[in-house]
């Protein structure tokens, strides 16, 4: 059989790196790739986001599955495409993915479903942001209603960092259409968990949590990105939160997606926060996160092919077997370019030493110049996994690889699972 994988980051490598090992005869394609996925399969060069080329490229190919890593084209409408000329494609319809790409419909989703999370309102006159902002006091979070790529949320902790923000997106547009209308949120205390669930519409597969360390600076400091780091699996995300999660979140979301005329197969991808008064969304994705991916997968030891391959065909997966979990932890640490996140330089070559038995390298933002160097071409360039018996010798294992690589500039975070090895320690 035949995959393509859509996109050409580090979740994307990731998903080829696991089809690989549950199936290695299939034959792997991904548009456009990277040069990390070159070396499990083939790299077409048809952009993420040309629905029409992809389509063409699955045809061409007779390719027997499709799964799409970015949110970009799901938002494009590419499994919209794909099942109109019945080829079997993993993901939302562009409705259903209306769930990460408008966070007001998410947000007036979830109030319809009774789901928990913070209270917003949505803005597009800067005054009246900063007054609800001021009616809700600091700290309060900004977010851009479109899509952002994980860099459109502003955690204000005084109102004039809340002014700044609102002025961002809303009069300079920072992030252009994703911004002409921004959530003034209330803020949220507790600890982030990243839950994924596979789903056919109706039935639910949640994978253990991870979390994300969307920070640039060690002790999440400074700026925010999409994502610095991740480990899984977490020690707060107990066997009751993930039944309270089930229970309080995919399963009336659900509900109310098939509810709404838009039902939502594919990956469902919850933020939630453990505040005190139970699990609440921050927010939902419908696509795989990064660089969650890359620490989850290395620690599944059951097949990941052959429930997305079900899903993509229409079936239901409400008998399919449980996942199975490699004892251990797993901590992923994003090696990123001179100037990320805001201004990222490109061109440098890069060095990668021998691995460790214990240790992945996914390519997020690499290229290939013509003599075959390697170089860097994004933001995120690497994500660094080590799996251990311990999140204490994972983190340091994926750490100092990190450190290992050679490139002008590289900087990345020596501390991810900090607040986990902090509450164990305690």
């Amino acid at each position: 059989m035949k995959v393509l994988i859509v996109g050409g980051g580090g979740r994307e490598h990731a998903l080829a790196w696991k089809f690989r090992r549950d199936d290695p005869s299939i034959e792997l394609i991904a548009a456009p790739g990277n040069p990390g996925i070159a070396t499990l399969g083939r790299c077409e060069a048809v952009g993420a986001s040309d629905v029409a080329g992809l389509l063409a490229l699955a045809k061409s190919e007779s390719v027997g599955l499709t799964v799409v890593g970015p949110e970009a084209p799901l938002d494009a409408g590419i499994v919209d495409a794909f099942r109109a000329e019945r080829l079997p494609i993993f993901g939302p319809t562009c409705a259903a993915a209306r769930i990460e790409t408008s966070k007001t419909w998410a947000k007036d989703l979830m109030k319809r479903a009774g789901v928990p999370t913070a209270a917003a309102q949505t803005f597009s006159d800067p005054a009246a942001a900063r007054a609800e902002a001021r009616r809700l006091g600091a700290p309060v979070v900004i977010k851009a209603t479109g899509l952002a790529a994980g860099k459109g949320v502003v955690v204000a902790v005084s109102l004039n960092d809340a002014d700044d923000a609102i002025a961002m997106m809303l009069e300079q547009r920072a992030f252009g259409d994703a911004g002409r209308e921004v959530l003034v949120e209330e803020f949220m205390t507790g600890e982030e968990l990243s839950i994924f669930a596979l789903t056919d519409g109706t039935h639910a597969m949640p994978m253990i949590a991870a979390q994300d360390h969307k920070r640039i600076g060690e002790g999440d400091t400074g700026l925010n990105t999409g994502g610095m780091g991740a480990y899984a699996p977490v020690s707060i995300a107990t066997s009751a939160v993930g039944g309270a999660v089930m229970d309080t979140v995919f399963e009336p979301t659900l509900a109310a997606m098939r509810k709404s005329g838009s039902p939502f197969t594919g990956l469902l991808y919850a933020g939630i926060m453990l505040t005190p008064q139970g699990p609440k969304v921050v927010e939902f994705n419908c696509r795989f996160g990064d660089p969650e991916t890359e620490a989850i997968l290395p620690l599944l030891d059951s097949s990941l092919l052959a429930p997305i391959r079900a899903i993509a065909e229409g079936e239901s997966i409400a008998s399919a077997a449980p996942y199975s979990w490699r004892a251990g932890a797993a901590v992923t640490t994003v090696v990123a370019a001179e100037g990320y996140p805001q201004s990222a330089r490109a061109g440098d070559a890069i060095t990668l030493p021998a691995l460790p038995p214990n240790v992945t390298v996914f390519h997020s933002g690499t290229k290939r110049d013509a003599a075959g160097t390697l170089l860097t071409a994004g933001g995120r360039v690497l994500a660094v996994t080590a799996v251990a018996k311990s999140l204490a010798e994972a983190q340091r294992a994926s750490a100092a690889y990190a450190e290992s690589v050679s490139f002008e500039g590289r900087q990345f975070r020596r501390d991810i699972g900090w607040r986990d090895l902090a509450q164990n320690r305690a």
